[in-house]
């Protein structure tokens, strides 16, 4: 196993070819994208299937990229339904393009990474979306007014010309360029068959699609912010994005420059998503009609808070929104947990307490308390799980809640909430 299994071939010196990259990139990348997992693209050839002739197929994709004959096959349309409502459509790169992608990325990233701005966090390697609410929640008390903004498709409207622009700025590898180009050429291909070309826009799905975007925003707004709108600050998360203004003077001046500027680099801004924000809290009294904003999951907003010494007071802070906590209810819903009567509690928490922790660990970093009803909302479903499962607790609820807090006491690791002292109390 390892860089071996693709074929030991010499080339004869007559067959030298044009592109140098070695068959330990090619190995390094097919094991990115195996620990990524996802599905087959268009060719229905999934991650255990192509490792079936793993050795041929990396050797054939290297022989291939080193020559110039690497040519990406169709990405397959994929819609998902948006929070929001309405469709995004995803493209799915074949297994063979998103290994010869994560080789680009190999390459490119480490190229680009240095260039861009320190308040720009998506898909960045050591930074998180956390990251960016406790960056925000900082300023948002040095500042008092907001641009809540979000563009408009940004992944389907990318100028391909700028974008290789701005790619071509930083790198000059012939065989990285050539093949970001014919990349974001290829089609899409719809489940009805139908092929669908794309002149702009690089697909959502692809593993070097995120890398692009960055390069693409550093240019069409991180760095013209930094040179044209030198008093605000901003935070940006991929297409999501903050601007703090000191003024609401300043933050309407501010927003019809970028709109300005979106609209020079081919973007849009989301009219419903994009707002001026006041950050009203004890210092701030002022009223203006608009005084919250959701980023990442997180809405920011006056809420009460009691300093050291006891006083409450109101302080303009994040915790989990509606929309996230909606979300949550509903796949604890889907679970159907008060049917698997035949599940034991260790078998309830193997297949559910990964998803429970993902949630404590990013939506309990602000304000966790926000998160009670989540966590009493599952410790009913758990609950209606012991009905079922023992006749003694049927129709009788306060019975079953002593029983479920016996079950939490005795095996507290079970959940991720019944650790952090979330247990459940009769009603």
């Amino acid at each position: 196993m390892g860089v071996g299994q693709l074929r030991k071939q010499e080339e004869p010196a007559r067959m030298t070819k044009p592109f140098e990259i070695p068959k330990r990139l090619v190995w390094e990348a097919y094991q990115c994208v195996k620990a990524n997992g996802g599905s087959a693209g268009v060719d229905q050839e999934s991650i255990e299937r192509f490792e079936r002739r793993l050795g041929n197929n990396l050797y054939v994709l290297w022989n291939r990229l080193c020559s110039g004959s690497y040519f990406p096959s169709p990405v397959k349309g994929v819609p998902i339904l948006k929070k929001s409502g309405g469709v995004r459509m995803l493209g799915v790169p074949t297994v063979a393009d998103r290994v010869a992608q994560t080789v680009v990325k190999r390459v490119l990233e480490p190229i680009l990474e240095p260039q861009f701005h320190p308040d720009s966090y998506g898909y960045r390697p050591g930074r998180s979306a956390l990251d960016a609410v406790a960056r925000v929640r900082r300023r948002c008390w040095d500042y008092d007014w907001v641009i809540e903004f979000d563009i408009k498709g940004m992944f389907d409207n990318i100028d391909h010309a700028l974008l290789m622009w701005a790619v071509r700025k930083h790198c000059q590898i012939p065989w990285v360029l050539l093949y970001i180009e014919r990349w974001l050429k290829a089609p899409m291909e719809m489940a009805d068959g139908q092929r669908v070309e794309r002149t702009r826009g690089t697909p959502q799905g692809g593993v070097v699609s995120p890398l692009l975007a960055n390069v693409f925003m550093h240019y069409a707004f991180d760095r013209w912010v930094t040179q044209h709108l030198r008093s605000v600050r901003f935070c940006r998360y991929a297409d999501d994005g903050v601007i703090h203004c000191k003024s609401r003077a300043q933050a309407e001046f501010a927003l019809r420059r970028i709109t300005e500027r979106f609209g020079q680099c081919g973007l849009e801004l989301h009219a419903e998503k994009t707002r001026i924000v006041y950050c009203r809290d004890f210092n701030r009294p002022a009223d203006y009609p608009t005084i919250q904003f959701t980023f990442l999951g997180y809405t920011f907003r006056p809420r009460k808070a009691v300093d050291k010494y006891g006083r409450v007071y109101v302080n303009f802070a994040p915790a989990v929104s509606r929309d996230a906590l909606r979300a949550m209810r509903q796949t604890i819903r889907g679970w159907h947990l008060q049917l698997k009567c035949d599940q034991h509690i260790d078998d309830l928490s193997r297949m559910f307490n990964p998803v429970l922790r993902g949630w404590m660990n990013y939506y309990g970093r602000f304000h966790g308390s926000a998160m009670d009803a989540i966590w009493k909302h599952l410790n009913a479903y758990l609950m209606r799980w012991l009905q079922r499962k023992y006749k003694t607790l049927a129709r009788r609820k306060r019975r079953a809640w002593r029983a479920l807090g016996r079950l939490a006491a005795a095996s507290p690791r079970a959940f991720v909430h019944w650790e952090r002292g979330y247990v459940p109390r009769a009603g």
